[in-house]
C-alpha cells in the first residue's frame, strides 16, 4: 500500500487507482454516515496536494461509501475549543481542491448534507441518484455554511443559493439537478461518472486539463479564498460568540428542540 493509501485508511478514505493510475477513486469509507471529522478533512488535504503533483492524473472521483454520501461535517467538532481548528482546516481542505487543478466528479446517493454538500458543490461534475437528498442544513443548528455561502451562490445563483442557506430544506435530486446543483442523474451514479471520465477526461492531455481548470475558476478561486477568510472571521469572531449557535448545537446533539433566544 502507498504512503498516500495509508494516510487515507487511517483517516477514514479508501483510495482506489483506475485505468493505469489516471483516475483515483477516493471514498469516504465511514459508513452509514461518512461524517467529515478533522481526521477525515486532513486526509481529503493529503490527496488534494499529492494530485496536484501527480503529473498524469486525469480525474478524482469522490465517493461515499455505504448507502449515503455524507451526512457532513462533524458537529461535536463544531464546539469550542475545537471549533477554529476545525474549520480552518476545512476551509484549506477546499482550497486545496481548487489549488489542485484537477478535475473532480462527486458521485452522490442518500444524503449529501452541509459539509458534504460544500465538497462536492466546488467539484466540477456532481452524479446523483434519483433518491439521493444535498442540503445546506447549518441554520436548523443556529449557524450559517461559510463555503457554502460562496460556492453555491457560484454555482446555482444568488436566489436559489439563499433559498437552501436561509430554510436549510434539502433537495431530492431531480430538483437539485433542475437548479444546476446536479449535473447528471443516473441509477448507477458511480457507473456514470467514471463514463464520462472515460469518454472526456482520459483522451485529454493531463496538463492541458490542469490548465483549463484553472483558466475556468481563475477568478472565481481567487474570489473563494478571500471570501471565505472574511467568512470565516465571521463565524468565529461574532456568530460562536451568540447565544443561539450554541443552543443550536447542543440541542442537536442533546436531540431536542432548540430554544432560541435570538440573541
Amino acid at each position: 500500500m502507498s504512503e498516500l493509501a495509508s494516510a487515507a485508511v487511517a483517516g477514514g478514505l479508501r483510495l482506489e487507482e483506475h485505468e493505469g493510475g489516471f483516475v483515483w477513486h477516493v471514498f469516504l469509507a465511514t459508513p452509514k454516515a461518512n461524517v467529515l471529522d478533522l481526521a477525515k478533512i486532513r486526509a481529503l488535504s493529503a490527496v488534494f496536494e499529492r494530485a496536484r503533483d501527480a503529473p498524469h492524473l486525469r480525474a478524482v472521483l469522490l465517493e461515499g461509501d455505504g448507502p449515503h454520501f455524507s451526512f457532513g461535517a462533524s458537529v461535536e467538532e463544531h464546539l469550542p475549543p475545537r471549533c477554529a481548528e476545525m474549520l480552518a482546516n476545512f476551509h484549506a481542505m477546499l482550497e486545496g481542491l481548487l489549488a489542485a487543478a484537477v478535475p473532480c466528479l462527486a458521485v452522490v446517493r442518500g444524503q449529501c448534507l452541509g459539509g458534504a454538500l460544500e465538497l462536492a458543490s466546488l467539484c466540477q461534475r456532481v452524479f446523483a441518484a434519483p433518491g439521493a437528498m444535498l442540503g445546506q442544513p447549518e441554520i436548523a443548528l443556529g449557524v450559517f455554511a461559510p463555503a457554502a455561502s460562496v460556492a453555491l451562490v457560484e454555482r446555482i445563483g444568488r436566489g436559489a443559493a439563499e433559498d437552501l442557506l436561509l430554510s436549510g430544506r434539502s433537495l431530492e435530486a431531480r430538483e437539485a439537478h433542475a437548479l444546476g446543483l446536479v449535473d447528471e442523474l443516473a441509477d448507477d451514479p458511480r457507473a456514470a461518472a467514471l463514463a464520462y471520465a472515460k469518454r472526456h477526461l482520459l483522451p485529454r492531455s493531463a496538463s492541458s486539463l490542469r490548465q483549463a481548470v484553472r483558466a475556468a475558476r481563475a477568478g472565481f478561486a481567487e474570489r473563494f479564498e478571500r471570501e471565505l477568510r472574511a467568512l470565516e472571521l465571521q463565524y468565529m469572531d461574532e456568530l460562536m460568540h451568540t447565544a443561539d449557535a450554541l443552543e443550536g448545537l447542543h440541542a442537536f446533539l442533546d436531540k431536542r428542540a432548540p430554544a432560541w433566544r435570538d440573541a
